[in-house]
C-alpha cells in the first residue's frame, strides 16, 4: 500500500536544492558553449542528483522564450524553436557553405568515422583540403583518429558544435537520407551500408588509432 501522506521534504533540503538549481541556471546562462555534468558538478552540493536537477530545469523552461536543451552529453539554453524566426533576421552568414562543403558535411555526419578518400569515393569527385578546413574552422568537423589501414589515413567526425548549431540532441536526430537527397545535399552515389547512426559517444572505433601531436599540423599530407 502506497503512503499518500509522505512527509514533505525538509526546508533545509529544499533550500539546498533551490540553490543548486540557481547555480546551474546561472552557469548555463553565462556559458557561450554547452556544458557537461563534469563541468557543472564542482559547483553544486556533493549529494546533488544532477540528472534530476537538469530535468527540473528543463521542465521549468519548457514554456519559456528560452529552453534548456541537450546537445550530446551537454546542456545549453537556446531560443525556443517557435520563436527562432525572431532572431534569424539578425543573423548574418558572411561565408555560406559551398555545395561541396554541404555534401562533405552530410557524408561525415552520416558515415563517420570516414576518411577523405572515402568521402571522395561517395561524392565521386575530389574533395579539396580547403573544404575540410572550412568545416573544421566552423567547429562542425574534427579529426578523430587514424584508420588502421595502409597509410593510416585520418578519420573525421562531427563535433558537439555541429549538434548545437543544427539543434540536434544526438546524431540519431538527423533527418533521413531520403530527405537529404530530396534537398539536393547528397547524390545517389551512396554506399549500400550508409545509414543513420546510433547516438555517438565520440570514442574511437576498433579500427582507429589515436591522433599524434604532429597530426594537428597537416592531417592530409599522407592522403
Amino acid at each position: 500500500m502506497n503512503d499518500t501522506n509522505a512527509a514533505p521534504e525538509p526546508a533545509e533540503h529544499q533550500d539546498i536544492r533551490q540553490r543548486n538549481l540557481r547555480i546551474l541556471e546561472a552557469l548555463l546562462f553565462a556559458s557561450e558553449t554547452p556544458l557537461g555534468t563534469a563541468e557543472l558538478r564542482p559547483f553544486v552540493s556533493d549529494e546533488a542528483d544532477l540528472d534530476l536537477l537538469m530535468a527540473d530545469l528543463v521542465a521549468q523552461y519548457a514554456d519559456k522564450g528560452v529552453n534548456l536543451v541537450r546537445r550530446g552529453d551537454k546542456w545549453a539554453f537556446r531560443t525556443a524553436e517557435d520563436l527562432a524566426f525572431l532572431l534569424r533576421r539578425e543573423e548574418t552568414n558572411t561565408r555560406p557553405l559551398s555545395r561541396a562543403a554541404l555534401e562533405t558535411l552530410s557524408i561525415i555526419a552520416y558515415h563517420q568515422p570516414v576518411t577523405r578518400a572515402e568521402i571522395e569515393e561517395i561524392r565521386g569527385v575530389q574533395t579539396g583540403k580547403g573544404t575540410l578546413d572550412t568545416l573544421m574552422e566552423a567547429d562542425w568537423v574534427r579529426m578523430r583518429g587514424r584508420r588502421r589501414t595502409p597509410g593510416r589515413p585520418v578519420t573525421y567526425g562531427t563535433t558537439e558544435g555541429f549538434l548545437d548549431h543544427f539543434n540536434l540532441e544526438a546524431l540519431s536526430d538527423l533527418p533521413g537520407l531520403e530527405e537529404l537527397k530530396g534537398a539536393g545535399l547528397l547524390s545517389n552515389r551512396l554506399p549500400p551500408d550508409m545509414q543513420i547512426p546510433l547516438p555517438f559517444d565520440g570514442a574511437l572505433r576498433d579500427d582507429e588509432d589515436p591522433l599524434d601531436e604532429g597530426d594537428f599540423g597537416d592531417a592530409d599530407e599522407d592522403e
